[in-house]
């Protein structure tokens, strides 16, 4: 696991001293009052723990240090090997905050029993509940549209539609996607089970496999980039790397954007799939009521901006806009889908995508 301070060696002095007097005097964090916010002491320090790699998040961490005198110690790793490390820690755990990519991910840590339930009126109004935890264990902080992209050498705007015709048999050898052991494309297919049913998912999938162009392989961007290279006639992608190739200062990257188009899909069946980032209290933090600080300093429109802009995803919050360059990409219809779904079924959508051949 790689493992990055986001301050000073005095800082990290600061985490190491945290965790020998978690080991020596374990604390349970106490329960904040139904409807009310704590509110942190000015100053101390957030220990945070997370599996979001962009750099552009710096600006949120130093945001919240100059508003509340709050250091945050950052700890980078993968989503699992995050999740496995705070169980492994236990009650003697410094972190505070776990903070991830996708609702599949937020659902294992809060089966893992590694969060806790929070009360905060300002997280319950902020964001919506179909993007949020019935326990409060976990809150979306932004959104991300899982899309079709196309070539329009190739295809006509007019020959798409939803995600479920892209099973059909005209696209036969036409679709490049990743691999099923990715967490964007297990949200999407827990999705299609809890709007279409297993069986009829079923199908869907054995057809969508059927099509592919290639066995799969690499990121969203590698498959954005093999529409552009006609490798593929469509792709399955998330709207944030469209945006990253349109505002990169690569030539190469800005000619694969000018290659390709975005197509929302299901605009006239339930909307285009959501997925989100987000982040839980965990269960023994500490430092619980600077983990509640932050995140409610995160859906302020300040921080909901800097996330608009700086990684090109949707803000959470209503009234807050999308980055300019994500705005060229078209309004569209997003689907009010509960995503905690998405969790609860993804046993059932690997088996799912295991048994249709998708590797």
């Amino acid at each position: 696991m790689k493992l990055r301070f986001s301050r000073t060696l005095a800082l990290l002095v600061s985490s190491l001293m945290l965790g020998a007097i978690a080991c020596s005097a374990p604390t349970t964090p106490e329960a904040s009052t139904p409807g009310e916010s704590p509110t942190p002491e000015a100053g101390g320090v957030l220990n945070l723990y997370s599996s979001r790699h962009y750099d552009s998040d710096e600006e949120l961490y130093q945001k919240f240090t100059e508003a509340t005198g709050i250091e945050v110690n950052l700890i980078e790793g993968k989503e699992e090997e995050l999740i496995e490390r705070i169980k492994s820690e236990g009650a003697n755990s410094p972190a505070d905050l776990l903070m991830t990519v996708d609702v599949g991910n937020l659902w294992r840590a809060q089966e893992a029993g590694i969060l806790q339930s929070v009360e905060s009126e300002v997280l319950t109004e902020k964001i919506p509940a179909n993007l949020r935890d019935d326990q409060n264990q976990w809150f979306a902080l932004t959104k991300r549209a899982r899309v079709i992209i196309y070539n329009p050498d190739k295809v006509k705007e007019s020959d798409l539609s939803t995600y479920e015709a892209l099973a059909e048999p005209q696209w036969k050898g036409r679709i490049c996607i990743r691999s099923s052991s990715n967490i964007y494309n297990q949200s999407l297919v827990a999705a299609k089970i809890a709007e279409l049913g297993e069986a009829e998912a079923k199908a869907w999938l054995a057809g969508l496999v059927a099509n592919f162009a290639r066995p799969p392989e690499g990121n969203d961007t590698a498959q954005i980039q093999a529409v552009a290279a006609g490798a593929c006639d469509v792709a399955i992608a998330n709207t944030y790397y469209v945006g990253r190739l349109i505002r990169s200062e690569e030539p190469a990257d800005q000619e694969v954007a000018k290659k390709i188009r975005v197509f929302f899909p299901n605009q006239d069946e339930g909307g285009t799939h959501i997925n989100i980032s987000g982040a839980g209290v965990t269960a023994n933090a500490p430092n619980q009521e600077n983990a509640i600080a932050f995140l409610e300093f995160l859906v302020t429109p300040e921080a909901q901006e800097i996330f608009a802009a700086a990684n090109n995803e949707y803000p959470v919050v209503e009234d807050v806009a999308a980055h300019e360059v994500v705005k060229t990409l078209g309004d569209f219809k997003a689907s009010e889908l509960k995503v905690e779904e998405y969790g609860e079924l993804n046993p059932k959508a690997v088996q799912l995508m295991d048994q249709a051949g998708w590797k």
